[in-house]
């Protein structure tokens, strides 16, 4: 088996990068600096126009914890039935109990909600009591991924932990380390865990084209703006560490 890079996007050009450096899907979504949320109908529509890799779509209606009122689900619902509308190749999820548990039954039915689409469980499942049960639970949800850091900030200092649940998935579901990932330190997490699929932003800063920025304070606060966005270079450089592992591999 490959190994697959997926790239997290939350802009139009983001995507267009990561689809142009060889990612092999999108994980689309809004506010990445709040753990990501659900994007724009238009940024859908777009990446669906021009994208020739699956995208998959991030439904969670805020920031925050994974616990979600009524009206909430609602919209998550609703979210749902439109990534499907527009064709979408998947959905990434992830609704816990107050407990720390996974929420079965609300995740149970966004999943028929979204057939065919294909199911990642995003990194909720960090924030769960029991991370034993939590894998079991996913597995019988019929999820194809999920993804995790090893409840660690950076999936690179949860060796032991990612190597665990690959044992314990057992070729069950596809374990996706996420979070830190980068062109430094995806060859040692792949040596050392048998992690074959990998979650990345390949961000860089990139500077505004504007020649004004405005007066006073308020400009010094925006820096001359700013915008963290994916490079092709970066996911280019990761696709082809990922061949030459593989290549290696190949040859022993």
């Amino acid at each position: 088996m490959g190994f697959e890079l997926e790239i997290c996007c939350n802009s139009i050009n983001s995507a267009i990068a990561a689809n142009k450096g060889g990612a092999d899907r999108i994980e689309l979504c809004d506010n990445m600096s709040e753990g990501g949320t659900t994007p724009s109908h238009g940024l859908i529509q777009a990446c669906k126009n021009l994208l020739t890799i699956p995208v998959f779509v991030m439904i969670r209606p805020r920031g925050g914890d994974f616990l979600y009122n009524d009206e909430e689900f609602e919209v998550m619902k609703l979210d749902v039935m439109h990534a499907k509308k527009s064709d979408c190749d998947g959905i990434v999820i992830g609704i816990l109990k107050s407990n720390g548990s996974i929420d079965m039954d609300r995740c149970r039915q966004l999943i028929e909600l979204a057939r065919p689409m294909k199911i990642t469980f995003h990194r909720a499942f960090d924030r769960c009591e029991n991370p034993l049960m939590a894998l079991e639970d996913i597995i019988s949800l019929g999820c194809q991924r999920v993804l995790t850091s090893g409840a660690e900030v950076s999936a690179a200092n949860a060796i032991a932990t990612l190597g665990s649940l690959i044992k314990q998935a057992a070729n069950r579901v596809m374990i996706m380390a996420g979070s830190g990932i980068n062109e430094t330190n995806l060859a040692f997490i792949a040596q050392n865990t048998g992690i074959r699929s990998f979650h990345s932003t390949g961000k860089t800063t990139t500077q505004s084209n504007m020649i004004y920025f405005g007066a006073g304070k308020l400009a010094e606060l925006d820096g001359h703006f700013p915008v963290l966005e994916t490079s092709s270079e970066k996911v280019r450089r990761m696709k082809f560490i990922l061949a030459e592992l593989l290549k290696d591999e190949n040859h022993k």
